[in-house]
């Protein structure tokens, strides 16, 4: 079966050859950059120059863990730094839009967290920027990279499943959102920053529906302002099916992070391992039933890497792909305009009570 899997494992494995290498520089040295961007590029070999954060003490400490030879003691130093081709943005939100249009204005290529703007109106104009200044900007859905996501993608367009039918995620676990304090008070809170992930792995294998329509709710106690239970549908031209149960605040300890997708000739499952016991997490697992290839029942994938860090090294490596003159990242920001819309799309919908047509890019 190895030999089976081989093909699979090729179009799922990250590399940066070295001639896509550029210099990096971090704006950001909060708990994400730590465990999973910095030691992400390490793990591939690339250069990070220096880091900053508001905090000089914390970026300090970060970038000693990390082997970082320098510190900016601000953004403007960073931005004029002439060895520095690529930032990596990976800070809250709602100070990611000033960040990179001052980067796009120093000439800079950016790597920007998700969501790229917390309005699909900003983010066309950060993409219509980026398009103006001939920089190349991606957004850091990194999901799409994860092992056992990017293995079943791989089997899919492989044709193992025959024609893909419908994708689902069925998510119960605890999430202590204590840890990310600037979302207490967020009105958005499950669709925007984690079933975003899901959503934009969806159209990464059936591409962008063409109707919508979501519920969403809060439980009792619940330490944030937001959704912290929801309920989406996607519906796709060609019949194709999405659906997606997340659930975050499961009292009873029995944690889920399941995903399946089917196929007229097959189907595809998998766990999502973070998620049971995050940020530590467990290994993915994938298996995969097919008509077309001699899986022999269902047959179990070698997923090797985990969500964290191991994916985190793929928006990277696709942007600086992209730099050296490759096509497009898969994660542009003129295509993830196409999962924001989606998610501004299923808001419309809970607030509606009605099916929602996604925005046009």
């Amino acid at each position: 079966m190895l030999e089976l899997f081989t093909p699979i494992a090729e179009r799922a494995r990250i590399t940066v050859p070295e001639e896509h290498r550029r210099p990096i520089a971090v704006v950001g040295a909060g708990a994400i950059a730590d465990v999973a961007h910095l030691p992400a590029y390490r793990a591939h070999g690339l250069t990070v120059r220096g880091v900053h954060d508001l905090d000089r003490a914390r970026a300090e400490e970060v970038a000693a863990r990390h082997g970082v030879p320098r510190v900016y003691g601000t953004l403007d130093e960073l931005l004029a730094d002439d060895e520095v081709e690529v930032v990596d943005i990976a800070v809250v939100p709602t100070a990611q839009a000033p960040i990179a249009r001052a980067a796009l204005a120093a000439g800079k290529h950016l790597l920007c967290q998700k969501p790229l703007a917390p309005t699909l109106a900003e983010a066309r104009e950060l993409a219509a920027l980026a398009e103006a200044a001939g920089r190349c900007v991606a957004v850091n859905q990194q999901l799409r990279w994860d092992e056992g996501i990017a293995a079943a993608r791989a089997m899919v367009h492989a044709g193992w499943i025959g024609t893909p039918t419908a994708i689902s995620f069925n998510v119960d676990i605890t999430t202590d959102f204590s840890g990310w304090s600037w979302l207490k008070g967020s009105d958005r809170l499950e669709i925007m920053y984690h079933s975003i992930h899901y959503l934009d792995a969806v159209r990464s294998v059936l591409g962008d529906p063409v109707r919508v329509f979501a519920a969403a709710g809060r439980t009792p106690g619940q330490a944030v302002a937001g959704e912290t239970r929801t309920m989406s549908t996607l519906l796709f031209e060609d019949g194709a099916r999405a659906v997606l149960h997340v659930n975050h605040e499961n009292r009873t300890g029995d944690a889920r992070a399941e995903f399946r997708i089917d196929g007229d000739r097959g189907a595809i499952r998998g766990t999502l391992g973070l998620l049971y016991d995050y940020p530590h997490g467990r290994p993915d697992t994938l298996e995969v039933s097919s008509a077309v290839v001699p899986t022999d029942g269902w047959t179990p994938y070698p997923v090797t890497e985990r969500w964290i860090p191991g994916a985190f090294a793929g928006p990277m490596a696709a942007l600086l792909r992209w730099i050296a003159g490759g096509e497009p990242s898969p994660t542009a920001a003129r295509d993830n305009l196409g999962t924001l819309a989606l998610v501004e799309a299923l808001y419309e919908s809970i607030a509606s009570g009605e099916a929602r047509l996604p925005g046009k890019m």
